[in-house]
């Protein structure tokens, strides 16, 4: 699935590093005139390395004509590209397997670099070196070992040098489904180490094999045979010749492999061999630790592999796991049904009436959630709209509400403002134990007060609310004697007032609520906006709607419109104004406002969690506006579209 525009550069990528090595291993092994050994360390480096390897092959080592492979690859600088294939295809091949098998286990990022390291040392060492070589090297396998040791020390060195960094920084990035094996885009970061780990390491083998301490390209010709090889082809072209004489006349570690021969000019010395190895540590030492100073190198794959954060979030080695989680984009490839842009959130859910108890059933899951034409959003959604379904209680109602989780996290709800159970409050660790995926959690409570209300998660608040997790409460009064006569059984001193709204309060000739809310979307994948670097939202919705896809209220002159303003969201105040003359203040936060105290107004600054009542009257006919005064949350990512946008609505009264 394309998550990302990178996406789409990743997949060619990796198909084009499939290709180009299907088509070396096809010409390597269709007559190219060198050992088994470098066959396949082109074919490995090509897999690893795509068109850049397929295109070292071509320069350096495909033989042009037939009979000419002696000749077209003598010179120095190809030799050095034969010899960091060979370092490379052993131990990128000993770095890749121990880097799966590390993000497997959930190593952090440290150990897995010094597991890499550890690895392909050992497998370029011991493998590739010491045991596919040894049929050009000659002597026994432990001498092989011996001689090998340092220049695949040196050359290693280099190597991880250029790629540790690289794996480091971009597997710790915004994008982190680099740390996970199941992602593409791990192996698109395996292969760019890889290639900047060769261009490091090139010049370091440019020297090894002009001082006779490594291999560079061989030809071997079957007509030609030595049998004090073993049966092995002999090896022709520069430096090999010298090696393979070497082989038996040199063994002390100033020319480990003896290609220099008889000529001290090209004999290493110790001075040299220190200077040059101290160096490669070096470089290693800073590939190692340089990632330190910009990510938290303590993290592993377990605890944020596969997430993606929001452009812009400032990320240091003290940004610790959780935040990285709070902050990542929902997964668009855990939605399992996504509603088009007619469906509307904040639609009555109907209980079913059991033993006098109001019984409703909600589910959290992640839905497709449509707020404009063109606009999907990946929401945590409660029975598959945004809002969550408004829930209509009586006064003195017994309530009990049972709440699935189908998140791939934990979550509570929260009933916000009501008087009830400290157990039924909902709050994640501190009054319950969260729901965790695939469970449940009953709630139960009796509705003691009247008012305007809300619900919202209590689990990671900052990420689940911010993604759609909440829904509107509203209690009405009611005139049963029964369930008054529960609410006064109930009631304990310090209690609000509990008698019946005062006349005239519930009645007007319309009603809607507005549920306010912030979104941040960028290239296709929803963030929860928060107040951070990187968190700020670029859209608006009212009842899970940005304008124009908002509803539009219909009334006539002379009708009211009582208005319930629930801040359900995360973030901004945000004063909310009706055009067309002022309303009344009738409740705030579900408590109504005594005559005396009710005031005219025709903007309320609603904060997140505050809840405004207000009856306003249709004194002239036309097209209202009803919307946030803060110009940018009336803009659809910083654009009107049909003269406002995200948090606008119309109120259309005719005569």
């Amino acid at each position: 699935m394309i998550l990302q525009p990178i996406d789409v550069f990743v997949w060619a990528w990796l198909i084009l590093c499939v290709l180009s090595a299907a088509y070396v291993a096809w010409d390597q092994f269709r007559g190219n005139p060198e050992p088994a050994v470098m066959k396949w360390g082109f074919v490995l480096v090509t897999l690893y390395m795509g068109p850049v390897g397929l295109l070292l092959y071509v320069l350096a080592d495909k033989e042009p004509r037939a009979g000419t492979h002696e000749a077209f690859t003598a010179p120095l600088w190809k030799q050095g590209v034969g010899s960091t294939v060979h370092c490379v295809a052993g131990d990128a091949t000993g770095i890749i397997t121990a880097a799966v098998i590390v993000a497997m286990l959930g190593l952090p990022m440290w150990a897995d670099l010094l597991v890499e390291y550890a690895a392909g040392f050992t497998f370029g060492l011991l493998i590739f070196q010491a045991l596919f070589m040894r049929g050009v090297m000659g002597g026994s396998y432990v001498q092989n070992v011996r001689r090998s040791f340092v220049p695949e020390f040196i050359s290693m060195n280099a190597m991880m040098a250029g790629m540790a960094p690289v794996m480091a920084l971009l597997m710790m990035g915004r994008d982190m489904r680099a740390m996970s094996p199941s992602e593409p885009l791990f192996w698109a970061v395996m292969s760019l180490g890889v290639t900047v780990g060769f261009a490091v390491a090139y010049p370091v083998n440019v020297w090894l094999v002009s001082r006779g301490l490594k291999h560079g390209l061989m030809t071997v010709r079957p007509e030609k045979r030595a049998a004090g090889h073993g049966g092995h082809a002999v090896a022709h072209g520069a430096h090999a010749e010298h090696q393979t004489q070497g082989d038996t006349a040199h063994s002390d570690a100033h020319d480990m492999h003896g290609m220099g021969g008889s000529d001290p000019v090209f004999r290493v010395t110790q001075p040299q061999l220190v200077a040059v190895g101290g160096l490669t540590t070096l470089m290693l030492l800073f590939g190692l630790t340089l990632p330190w100073a910009f990510v938290n190198m303590r993290l592993s794959a377990h605890d944020v592999g596969g997430i993606i954060m929001p452009p812009g979030m400032i990320m240091t080695p003290e940004t610790p796991a959780a935040a990285m989680r709070d902050m990542a984009a929902a997964d668009p490839r855990l939605v399992r049904a996504s509603a088009p842009l007619t469906a509307r959130g904040d639609q009555v859910l109907a209980p079913h009436l059991v033993g006098g108890v109001k019984r409703y059933r909600l589910s959290v899951g992640v839905s497709g959630w449509t707020i404009l034409p063109g606009r999907t959003v990946t929401a945590y959604a409660i029975n598959g709209t945004v809002p969550g379904p408004r829930l209509e209680l009586e006064q003195g109602d017994r309530v009990r509400i049972e709440v699935t989780n189908a998140l791939p996290e934990s979550t509570t709800l929260h009933w916000h403002g009501l008087i009830l159970d400290n157990a039924m409050d909902g709050p994640a660790e501190i009054t319950q134990r969260p729901i965790e995926p695939g469970g449940s959690y009953t709630y139960t409570f009796t509705a003691l007060q009247v008012g305007t209300y809300f619900y919202h998660s209590h689990d990671h608040v900052d990420r689940q609310q911010a993604l759609g997790l909440y829904g509107a409460l509203l209690i009405r009064p009611t005139a049963d004697p029964t369930k008054l006569a529960r609410v006064r059984a109930l009631t304990r001193p310090g209690d609000p007032a509990t008698a019946p709204e005062p006349v005239g309060q519930d009645r007007a000739d319309h009603e809607y609520t507005v549920q306010l809310q912030e979104w941040l979307l960028r290239d296709g994948l929803t963030y929860p906006a928060m107040p951070m670097e990187g968190g700020l939202p670029n859209y608006f919705t009212i009842n899970g709607k940005a304008y124009p896809a908002t509803d539009t209220v219909r009334m006539r002159v002379g009708e009211t419109l009582k208005l319930r303003f629930i801040g359900s969201n995360n973030i901004s105040i945000h004063p909310m104004h009706v055009h067309g003359g002022p309303f009344t203040v009738v409740a705030r936060d579900g408590e109504t406002l005594p005559a005396g105290a009710r005031f005219l107004a025709d903007t309320v600054n609603v904060g997140p969690g505050q809840r405004y009542d207000v009856v306003w009257a249709a004194r002239r006919p036309g097209r209202w506006l009803l919307h946030c005064h803060i110009p940018h949350h009336t803009t659809n990512n910083n654009v009107e579209e049909q003269g406002a946008g995200g948090l606008t609505m119309v109120i259309d009264v005719q005569e």
